[in-house]
């Protein structure tokens, strides 16, 4: 078995892992400060908005020598000062796209884009874009975003209950905050492959935070009849139970999009591809972060205020000082109990069970010879 597969067995089993759960107040600052960052950002900069919901005109050329910064220069000049964003297509053309542009400016400026650009008018392709359309779109986007949240709220309080549904509401829109506001730092433009990023990283996020919420919903059955661990202790079980998955499910998926970022739209040019591979990459991150740090400490703070939780919590606290007391190792079972059961009244077991080798080799195993 590798290393990384060994590792994942023996946080599963509960042999080793790390307090996630006790350091909840350090995610919390972490993420509150990039969001903080994230806010100030989209206030200050703003989001790029491209011509699909600003409106203006698209001048696809065909190959020329021409540099993107020049052809620039000498498309704001033909459009009499309107903002033009340039980028360098397969092959040497060019695609300019100048925001504010009616039809009647639009002729002109294809005219003396094809004399400054040395190319035949003709070969310059002209598509104009009403602002309107843009507006359908992301008035449609905004109407999707909301149902969506509302069914994910709706499933997760049925499927599990209410306080992982606000956790996982959170959670959401951390993520979205943070992809919105480093949209704006980077700038990139927001086109309809930016809404569609958006959307599509809703679902990313959501899969990591349903499966540590799956694990804990199996672990926490019945955790009242026994006092060996409290909720929060069973939530950072289930997180390290389920760490190594997060990790592998997150990385395989972050691998293309790292592709299409990096290599389709830095090397390649291909402007598409920035705009949803930026969204996918930041968004699939950030998803796995918040399902770690921050939908699952939510939970168990939430959890962890109702007063049978508390009543189990303060039993616990007491039974472990008693052992403390003894000389005996409070985490230890008692009554001949195996590890992950409770002490000797048939309780339920909680958690994933703790059985390092040494303590239960040979346990319960047939010896070969019949007494």
């Amino acid at each position: 078995m590798s290393k990384l597969g060994n590792l994942g067995a023996r946080l599963y089993r509960g042999e080793v892992g790390y307090d996630f759960i006790g350091k909840r107040k350090i995610w919390y600052g972490l993420s509150i400060l990039i969001t903080i960052v994230a806010i100030v950002g989209l206030a200050v900069r703003g989001l790029n908005m491209g011509i699909e919901f600003s409106g203006g005109a698209v001048f696809t050329t065909p190959k020329t020598s021409v540099s993107a910064s020049e052809a620039q220069h000498k498309a704001e000049s033909a459009a009499g000062g309107h903002q033009a964003v340039v980028q360098k297509l397969g092959g040497g053309a060019l695609r300019i796209q100048i925001s504010g542009l009616d039809t009647k400016q639009a002729v002109p400026v294809q005219e003396e884009l094809a004399k400054d650009l040395n190319v035949p008018v003709k070969d310059v392709n002209t598509q104009l874009v009403g602002p309107s359309w843009g507006e359908q779109i992301a008035n449609k986007a905004w109407l999707g975003l909301g149902i969506f949240m509302v069914l994910v709220v709706l499933y997760l309080a049925i499927a599990f209950e209410w306080r992982m549904a606000v956790a996982a509401l959170i959670a959401l829109i951390h993520d979205l905050t943070i992809t919105v506001g480093v949209y704006a730092l980077v700038g990139f433009e927001v086109t309809p492959g930016t809404v569609i990023g958006l959307l599509t990283i809703l679902g990313y996020s959501l899969y990591d935070t349903v499966v540590v919420f799956d694990s804990l919903k199996e672990a926490s059955k019945d955790i009242t009849k026994q006092t060996r661990f409290t909720y929060s202790e069973i939530a950072n079980r289930s997180i390290n139970g389920t760490l190594v998955r997060s990790i592998n499910t997150t990385v395989v998926a972050l691998l293309p999009v790292a592709g299409l970022l990096f290599v389709g739209g830095g090397v390649l040019g291909a402007g598409m591809l920035n705009d949803i591979s930026l969204a996918l990459f930041v968004g699939l991150a950030a998803g796995a972060y918040s399902s770690i740090f921050i939908a699952t400490p939510l939970v168990a703070d939430l959890k962890s205020r109702e007063p049978q939780m508390k009543a189990l919590t303060k039993r616990i606290k007491a039974k472990r000082a008693v052992a403390t007391a003894k000389g005996e190792d409070p985490d230890e079972p008692q009554d001949g109990a195996p590890a992950g059961d409770d002490d000797a009244d048939g309780a339920a077991v909680v958690g994933p069970r703790q059985q390092p080798a040494s303590r239960n080799r040979g346990r319960g195993r047939p010896s070969g010879k019949r007494r």
